[in-house]
């Protein structure tokens, strides 16, 4: 770690050329004579990820990793949500990485325990602890595991994100298949603490983890501006009843949340469309909790297959919502006739046609106000709902 970057005149110029052509800047030299000219496009292309991924980090002078670790890192949202479903003493942090999560444990846990085998990365989480004065973290540079074995502290927390690609490079899906390999070593987990709380991927899929895991008490499906970024699972010693799913969809304006038990047995309701119409957010689309959905929020649902929803009433949801106007049925001339030449956003689900296909049939042109979506009903009718949006 090359503490010169730290150097006010340093930072000034990183501040400076964030929208610079690092491969020009590397090119034409560091102005530094201790600082590279790679080292100045790593700390420029580090600090322009934090100035959305990590607001903190931005405005402070820290020091960034090479642009793989940081875009393998927790962004500051999704830490602070993990970070709010942890208390007590101890937590061991098996797989640090860039320190992110483990800061931000560091603020609800009194004792944070920070294990990294990268040893760069081990020396940059430290320096950035002490700048932001995180002084309850220890820093272990090494193997979580082998901490782990020789630690004698009862732990409140285990938490791991296991590295989710092979020897080669590849990316793996299954638990076992990952660094560490959590299924192999769930014993030794729960030897040392009553709750786990595993990061995965976003693709895994959410049987083949429960399958693979034991204990899991609770499932988050956390997703940032309508995308899932990470699967949270929290394993506890002594969970003996049904595993709850929570789903967080964080916005600008307002975060959606839903919860339930898993239950793939509940079968939602089907009706043809009614006043309001419900899209469901990326984090419900994950769970594929659909039955639970229209049963919870006294919803039914147009087809068992187009995952959306329909009430009479407008009702709150995770998703958004709109207003049917018209409900015409696909071919109908009166459609071409409306739209043809105008804007209108359109949607497919449960449908044979692709968009561009019908933006090119209809000749309508992207945007507006209007929504267009078209999907198939109850009684397997193409048919097209013309809506309004009353919500995100």
């Amino acid at each position: 770690m090359n503490t010169e970057l730290l150097n006010p005149e340093v930072q000034k110029f990183i501040a400076e050329h964030l929208k610079s052509d690092v491969t020009k800047l590397i090119l034409k030299g560091s102005p530094f004579p201790k600082v590279s000219g790679a080292e100045l496009a790593t700390q420029i292309s580090g600090k322009k990820t934090a100035q959305k991924k990590l607001p903190v980090w931005f405005t402070t002078n820290v020091i960034y990793p090479p642009k793989l670790n940081l875009e393998q890192t927790s962004s500051q949202i999704t830490a602070k949500y993990k970070a709010s479903l942890v208390s007590g003493s101890d937590l061991a942090d098996l797989t640090g990485g860039f320190g992110i999560d483990s800061y931000f444990f560091s603020q609800n846990i009194k004792n944070v325990y920070y294990n990294e085998l990268n040893e760069n990365l081990a020396e940059l989480a430290k320096h950035n602890f002490k700048v932001f004065n995180a002084n309850n973290i220890e820093v272990n540079s090494g193997d979580g595991l082998e901490f782990l074995k020789s630690s004698e502290i009862k732990f409140d927390w285990i938490f791991l994100d296991p590295a989710r690609r092979d020897n080669h490079g590849g990316k793996v899906f299954r638990l076992a298949d990952c660094t560490p390999n959590v299924v192999e070593d769930l014993d030794l987990f729960f030897e040392k603490s009553d709750a786990i709380f595993i990061k995965t991927s976003p693709l895994l899929d959410l049987k083949l983890g429960i399958s693979e895991l034991k204990n899991v008490a609770e499932i988050h499906i956390v997703a940032v501006e309508n995308e899932v970024k990470e699967l949270l699972w929290i394993l506890k010693k002594d969970a003996n009843t049904a595993c709850k799913i929570i789903t967080k969809n964080f916005r600008k304006k307002e975060n959606q949340h839903f919860e339930t038990i898993l239950d793939e047995t509940v079968i939602p309701e089907l009706s043809l469309p009614k006043k309001y119409l419900y899209e469901p957010n990326a984090a419900i689309m994950k769970s594929q909790l659909f039955g639970k959905l229209s049963h919870e929020l006294q919803l039914t649902k147009l087809h068992q297959h187009s995952h959306l929803f329909t009430s009479e009433k407008e009702m709150d949801f995770p998703g958004r919502k709109f207003e049917i106007t018209e409900i015409l049925n696909f071919g109908s001339k009166y459609l071409k006739k409306k739209f043809k030449g105008k804007k209108a956003n359109i949607s497919i689900r449960n449908f044979p046609i692709d968009v561009e296909s019908i933006r090119k049939k209809y000749k309508i042109k992207d945007g507006g106000i209007d929504y267009l979506f078209f999907t198939t009903n109850l009684n397997e009718d193409r048919v097209v709902l013309v809506c309004r949006k009353t919500s995100d």
